[in-house]
């Protein structure tokens, strides 16, 4: 623990263990809720299995990943709008109104923490090391830097823009160790930054190359490879681009991963909701099964036809592909509410029992953060290469990019923008790269009442939620709160 963490609030994020649920397929399926007890304690490899099921199974919260976490990232960004006809939700994020009370931001605080709490009782967990422990630690290691990253980029100024500010309080001990009623203040961004690539070089020294049989080998779990994956992110976020591009070549080296051939298998991709056992497209995904998942309150229930269909896709996102462009398909031209609109439709089982993996980390990220990181080093040929590698698997009637310069890293983000739509991750693009954001009005259809968000908005940050500087009065809130 870093040395200014001398207290921590913790009462709420210990009451979030209520909303711990049954987990999802495989290990995932076991009935009642995996969650080790405190009083328990983890003894064994099967105790530590079950208490990393109860983490997964609380990534997938509405609150947090299996929803919010995701959703945030386009509808604060330019890609989606709420339509008018609506179900009232997220109206407070849509519209730039959060408050320090606001039960959104609130939320999605204490239930990054809840799940950091948890990791660290795995991390710390005193067994026999074996591969199977070795495996589930390094899964726990990753998650907690998942969550640090999504902390500090949602609560904090961007590493590229000042990583001397405030960032989030550092807590890595379990609870029995470092007690429940710590209160920290806030670390600087760069040294959250700092954890997070020290857990994910932990998690990567000490994972087998293959995963052990204590749970299934698929995109539902972390594997080896998904930790760098996740470490090409973050050194891209915090612009350093050498690493980010080893990172990302040791996954396109190592990982055996790959796109999808055509159309038919890029749409049957889509359709699926099955977990991925054949590394295709998938790297990281939570699991969403008949047993387990949010129900009308997950991602896809607010973006399917088939559920609520309140987040539609603007008309500049939809321009931006072309009529040959497979990821068009993924976007509907139809109506709602008796007006034109373009449907989201990267989630089509919102209406079945077994709902839509919510996909974390995918292949063609990877792909874009390697064009990007030889781009900004100067290694135009390698940029270009990976960025038609993704560019032209997605439109083959598209003639190779040939750019160079800034022309070159602006056709890279435009692209990442176009393959990751719809997948949480614009809102990061635009604040790491200090864009403005011009989110487009769409009338009658969609009114935006915040259409231009600065780069000197202080609402580009989430409010520090009051139930936590009110109880730990070493916490500084964000300016303008």
């Amino acid at each position: 623990m870093k040395k200014n963490n001398k207290y921590i609030w913790l009462p709420l994020l210990m009451a979030a263990t209520t909303l711990i649920s049954a987990c999802g397929k495989q290990f995932l399926d076991e009935q009642p809720p995996t969650s080790v007890s405190v009083e328990k304690g983890i003894l064994t490899d099967t105790d530590m299995m079950e208490s990393l099921a109860g983490l997964y199974r609380n990534l997938d919260n509405y609150f947090l990943f299996g929803r919010n976490a995701v959703v945030f990232g386009d509808l604060l960004a330019d890609n989606v709008y709420l339509s008018s006809t609506n179900s009232s939700r997220l109206l407070t994020q849509y519209s730039y109104t959060f408050i320090v009370s606001s039960p959104d931001a609130r939320l999605l605080w204490s239930q990054s923490y809840y799940s950091i709490l948890q990791a660290n009782r795995i991390i710390g967990a005193r067994i026999n090391v074996n591969n199977n422990v070795n495996q589930l630690k390094g899964e726990a290691y990753t998650i907690r830097a998942l969550c640090y990253l999504n902390l500090v980029n949602w609560f904090a100024t961007p590493y590229t823009v000042k990583p001397t500010s405030d960032g989030v309080p550092l807590v890595t001990l379990s609870t029995d160790v470092g007690g429940a009623f710590i209160k920290p203040a806030r670390n600087t961004v760069a040294e959250v930054y700092d954890q997070i690539i020290s857990d994910l070089d932990s998690a990567y020294k000490i994972m087998p190359d293959a995963t052990p049989s204590i749970h299934t080998t698929s995109s539902n779990f972390i594997a080896k490879q998904a930790v760098k994956a996740l470490q090409a992110r973050a050194y891209l976020y915090k612009a350093d681009y050498d690493k980010a591009r080893d990172a990302a070549l040791l996954v396109v080296k190592n990982g055996g991963y790959t796109l999808a051939a055509d159309a038919n298998s890029f749409n049957a991709y889509w359709a699926s909701s099955a977990a991925r056992t054949d590394k295709l497209e998938t790297i990281f995904e939570l699991n969403n099964s008949a047993a387990a998942n949010n129900g009308p309150e997950g991602m896809d229930y607010m973006y399917s036809r088939n559920g609520l269909g309140d987040l539609l896709a603007t008309d500049d996102t939809y321009a931006l592909y072309t009529a040959t462009d497979k990821r068009r398909t993924l976007i509907i031209d139809s109506l709602r509410g008796g007006y034109q609109a373009y449907i989201v439709n990267k989630y089509q089982n919102a209406n079945k029992t077994d709902k839509d993996e919510v996909k974390l980390l995918r292949y063609a990220e990877v792909l874009l953060t390697l064009a990007e990181s030889y781009a900004r080093l100067g290694d135009e040929a390698n940029a270009l290469l990976y960025l038609n590698k993704v560019a032209q698997n997605r439109d083959a009637a598209l003639t190779a990019y040939t750019y160079s310069g800034t022309a070159l890293t602006d056709a890279i983000i435009r692209e990442r923008r176009k393959e990751l739509a719809f997948e949480g991750l614009r809102f990061f693009d635009l604040t790491r790269t200090n864009a403005d954001i011009n989110r487009q009005n769409m009338g009658v259809k969609g009114y935006t009442s915040y259409p231009t968000v600065k780069t000197t908005d202080f609402r580009r940050l989430q409010p520090i939620p009051e139930v936590e500087t009110g109880a730990n009065p070493n916490i500084k809130q964000n300016p303008g709160y």
